[in-house]
């Protein structure tokens, strides 16, 4: 039986299958090719939220569920509430974005919407056969978002944390939040030896997501993130009674793993799954915009696809932190209480969006702690 092909075939209709989606779709260049988006679920609930940092306005502003222009960090000895101007914190409900790409994308003319179950995925010659439960697809060029774990776990050159939480989505009796400022980090609960803050994003005085992170190597049973937050609400908020209008989860993998090397010249695996959440801070939907800002002009000089990513100081500098929580994983209080302690918010967000030059980067890494990455660049030279 025949195969029906696509010049472009998207498996995964989350963030990173959306906006290449619609950047393909919105671009002349591509108006002629065939494009294929597949899900095993085109109709995704209110699954997650995604905050970013940006200046003045952007693309995705109409949108947006809520911003702050404030932003506090928090350890064990000090409490700071900065402004983060010209910056604005920004936060998108998927359920928002969900709906407004897939309308976006609906009046591309060459985008076929199709839902199905991915089985298997096999590169041949000069094209990648897609297999679905019922139907099998040919793409000249394939993007796949579905994430694997497991080949990071098998491997022992970098190594691999997660950040993974659980919010709730609160509403009190009585207002106990400040709805301009976002608690970015407060790292004053206990560490239990590991890095662990509360995430705190207001929506009104009376009502927030209230998260409880974690960078480790292991989750928590869910009782465990619950019961903090519990506390949490009740000891450092005066929180006392509350009704949980939602609930949320997540688990986002830090590792500087090689991800390009499950890449080929016609396939290529995108968002998460192809390593483009920030290594050090598993921040996502921007740096996924950025990269697929990035893909577009690649891709119309038709080069093979695992030659897009490259390895830059950036990386570096993630993987030495990395080495370093891996190593000690109680270690991010003092890192990061120590970096927002002696260098401005917008300095940090600047760095952490790559978009500083080699002196800012040292000026940014002078304000961490000296011994551990020192030993950490030592370490790290031997083993490359």
């Amino acid at each position: 039986m025949s195969k029906a092909t696509y010049d472009y075939i998207i498996i995964g209709a989350g963030a990173s299958g959306l906006l290449l989606a619609d950047a393909l779709g919105k671009d002349s260049f591509f108006s002629e090719k065939s494009i294929l988006l597949l899900d095993k679920d085109l109709n995704k609930p209110n699954d997650r939220t995604w905050c970013f940092w940006e200046k003045e306005e952007g693309e995705f502003d109409a949108i947006l569920h809520k911003t702050w222009n404030h932003i506090l960090v928090a350890d064990d000895t000090y409490s700071k509430r900065m402004s983060i101007d010209p910056y604005t914190y920004k936060m998108i409900r998927a359920v928002d974005f969900y709906k407004a790409y897939r309308t976006k994308i609906n009046w591309h003319a060459n985008i076929t919407f199709m839902e199905g179950n991915v089985a298997h995925i096999e590169e041949r010659d000069d094209q990648v056969i897609v297999d679905t439960d019922s139907h099998s697809f040919i793409g000249k060029k394939v993007f796949n978002s579905i994430f694997n774990y497991k080949p990071l776990l098998q491997q022992k050159k970098y190594p691999v944390l997660q950040q993974h939480f659980i919010g709730w989505f609160i509403k009190s009796d009585k207002p106990v939040f400040d709805s301009q400022q976002a608690t970015f980090m407060d790292f004053s609960i206990p560490q239990k030896g590991n890095t662990r803050f509360m995430y705190v994003l207001p929506f009104s005085e009376t009502e927030a997501l209230v998260e409880y992170t974690l960078f480790s190597k292991n989750l928590l049973p869910a009782h465990e993130y619950e019961e903090a937050i519990k506390d949490y609400l009740k000891d450092d908020l005066n929180c006392q009674q509350y009704e949980i209008l939602e609930r949320e989860k997540g688990n986002i993998p830090m590792s500087c793993y090689d991800f390009n090397i499950h890449n080929s010249k016609n396939l290529m695996h995108i968002g998460v799954a192809g390593g483009w959440a920030k290594p050090s801070s598993g921040y996502t939907f921007m740096r996924t915009h950025q990269k697929t800002g990035a893909l577009i002009p690649f891709l119309k000089k038709d080069k093979p696809l695992n030659t897009f990513f490259k390895k830059d100081r950036f990386w570096f500098y993630d993987l030495l932190l990395l080495d370093i929580l891996h190593r000690n994983n109680n270690k991010g209080r003092l890192i990061f209480g120590r970096l927002f302690k002696q260098r401005k918010a917008q300095n940090i967000f600047k760095f952490l969006d790559e978009k500083t030059s080699l002196w800012e980067d040292l000026k940014i890494i002078a304000a961490c702690p000296k011994k551990e990455f020192i030993q950490a660049f030592v370490r790290r030279i031997f083993l490359i």
